[in-house]
């Protein structure tokens, strides 16, 4: 396992990291038991992994609460833990100022913990992100001043949100929607390196089309039922030509994991992990890294074929 600086105050973190969304009690969903998801963690630390991604309205406060359980016991210093604010525990979305400590309060309450390495905002609206206009960025600068987070920023999706936080606000971490079907945020990698900025890359197999296990007769029914008919047979499309590029013999999801590691601006990436059999197997993707050549022909693939389609998450 690699380790990566996200944060320059914690641990390097392991450039695979557990997403924890799964872990909580989910409606519509496979569910996890407790003691499955407890092993599932502790097993990600037996082989490395010590960079974990939670949310309070993961599992409505399961996600933290189970997540916390896993890791009492284990040294803090040695963990990196981000967790976010906007989404609740409720169920419901709050983005004002002045709900921020209270829902840090929770989640460190859920996690067992004295502090987390950072906070950041859960997918905001855009008009939260520009630090000149808006007094959040006054409250996480006080919250780090007490010690309760380590730095802060925001979960997004594009170059333009990116750019808007990262010139108007110290944020220091960010974590972003990247993936060889969705490259916008790459635009701003240069500036989170300018600016010292750690990035966290989320939905790097694309909920899982960069896997391979779906083609355009998959039928879905869980939170994956947004995509239309015309949205899987066009992923399906897209696969097929990832296919053809990376060659007959390349593992997808490997080669997928591998693309967004390949950019150094990039500290670690989250894929789900639903079981321990796709935990090793995404884990075993670090070994193979990509060919600079490959990935240019990734991004040229992007460039010509799938930025035009504007494919929704």
């Amino acid at each position: 396992m690699k380790y990566n600086q996200l944060i320059n105050e914690s641990p390097a973190v392991s450039e695979i990291g557990l997403g924890a969304w799964q872990l909580g009690v989910q409606s519509g969903w496979k569910e996890m038991s407790e003691n499955e998801a407890i092993t599932l963690v502790q097993t990600s630390i037996e082989m490395g992994v010590n960079f974990f991604d939670t949310a309070p309205n993961y599992g409505r406060g399961t996600s933290e609460l189970r997540l916390g359980k896993a890791l009492k016991g284990y040294e803090r210093n040695k963990l990196v833990v981000n967790t976010k604010f906007g989404h609740n525990d409720t169920g419901g979305s709050d983005y004002s100022s002045n709900s921020i400590r209270r829902s840090l309060e929770g989640s460190l309450k859920r996690l067992q913990m004295d502090y987390v390495d950072s906070l950041i905002l859960h997918n905001p609206p855009y008009e939260y992100l520009d630090g000149n206009k808006n007094d959040h960025y006054e409250m996480l600068e006080q919250l780090k001043a007490e010690g309760k987070i380590k730095a802060y920023g925001a979960s997004l999706d594009t170059f333009k949100e990116i750019e808007t936080l990262l010139q108007t606000t110290n944020s220091k971490v960010i974590e972003v929607f990247f993936n060889i079907f969705h490259q916008d945020a790459a635009r701003a990698f240069d500036l989170a390196k300018e600016k010292n900025v750690g990035i966290i890359v989320k939905i790097p197999l694309d909920s899982g089309w960069l896997t391979g296990k779906y083609n355009e007769h998959s039928i879905f029914t869980d939170i994956r039922k947004r995509w239309s008919e015309s949205d899987i047979h066009t992923r399906a499309a897209l696969v097929d030509r990832v296919k053809t590029i990376i060659g007959p013999e390349a593992d997808l999801a490997h080669t997928a994991l591998s693309f967004c590691l390949a950019y150094d601006a990039v500290a670690t990436v989250i894929p789900g992990n639903t079981g321990m059999q796709q935990l090793k197997e995404n884990l075993s993707a670090v070994s193979k890294p990509l060919s600079k050549a490959l990935v240019q022909q990734l991004e040229i693939f992007y460039e010509e074929e799938v930025k035009s389609l504007h494919i929704p998450w």
